[in-house]
């Protein structure tokens, strides 16, 4: 047993205090972002309402208030994928903010690890910020072109999500999707060939590490419109599905295997 008196006890000490911290506050945040998608905030509907409504893909939903756009609006919509992407995403980031964590614990940062952790988990949440005002103008736009049951955030038309499931099968296929995923499963690679020293440093490996995460997940996210934005179900489906292949040890043998899924699903829609 190490003596707590001694410099690596209290190394270990320290390393523990940060790694708990950090843990901590990723749980914290996974926990606000999660009760307010659930509760729908500033949305016609609660998620557990959208859930309850939902029917099967493609075909009309129950009857609710339609919203009327305004940039008010569009930023409420904007808050609500962003803080859901926080949700759904920072789970499968945890390994790497941690394990940065403790490498900056033994280095000449070790004071400030804490610190440059929570920075380097804002680079990767700002990266979907930005995925999040698109998919907010995406949703706009569809909704304006009739392609969008506005209350229930879903696809109108069975072709029309069949086709959002075959490109996001078709993408599960391609070089990029293995590339980009390989990064996300492989935090200390990443850490090695990516470090830079500092705050900033920090925050740009964060945007760097999203950017991966984008690569790998987008057209992921993007099947939402097909379930409903807000449909508990395919938000904790999705979710289980991200969190599979990164952090499973045979997590990257699924990903082609569920693109080919899609594609059978998506042809089925478009052509039944």
């Amino acid at each position: 047993m190490p003596d707590r008196g001694a410099p690596g006890g209290a190394v270990e000490g320290l390393l523990r205090r940060d790694t708990l911290i950090v843990a901590t506050a990723v749980a914290v945040l996974v926990l606000i972002a999660a009760i307010y998608t659930v509760q729908g905030v500033g949305m016609t509907m609660s998620a557990l309402d959208m859930t309850r409504m939902a029917g099967p893909i493609g075909e009309p939903m129950g009857m609710a208030m339609q919203p009327v756009w305004s940039a008010g609006y569009a930023l409420l919509v904007f808050l609500m994928w962003w803080i859901m992407m926080i949700a759904m995403m920072t789970p499968s980031a945890a390994p790497l903010v941690l394990l940065f964590t403790a490498v900056k614990r033994t280095g000449p940062d070790a004071n400030r690890a804490a610190l440059h952790s929570g920075l380097l988990l804002t680079g990767y949440l700002l990266a979907w910020a930005g995925f999040s005002a698109l998919a907010t103008g995406a949703q706009w736009a569809a909704s304006a072109n009739g392609l969008l049951n506005g209350a229930m955030m879903t696809l109108e038309g069975t072709w029309l999500a069949g086709l959002v499931l075959i490109a996001a099968g078709l993408c599960q296929l391609t070089p990029l999707k293995s590339a980009c995923l390989k990064h996300c499963r492989a935090p200390g690679e990443f850490l090695a060939d990516h470090r830079r020293p500092g705050a900033s440093g920090a925050l740009r490996m964060g945007l760097v590490h999203g950017a991966y995460c984008l690569g790998c997940c987008w057209t992921l996210m993007a099947l939402l419109f097909v379930g409903g934005v807000m449909n508990l179900l395919w938000i904790a489906g999705l979710t289980a599905y991200v969190a599979a292949e990164k952090l499973l040890p045979f997590g990257h043998l699924i990903a082609k295997p569920a693109g080919a899924g899609m594609v059978v699903f998506g042809l089925g829609l478009v052509l039944g």
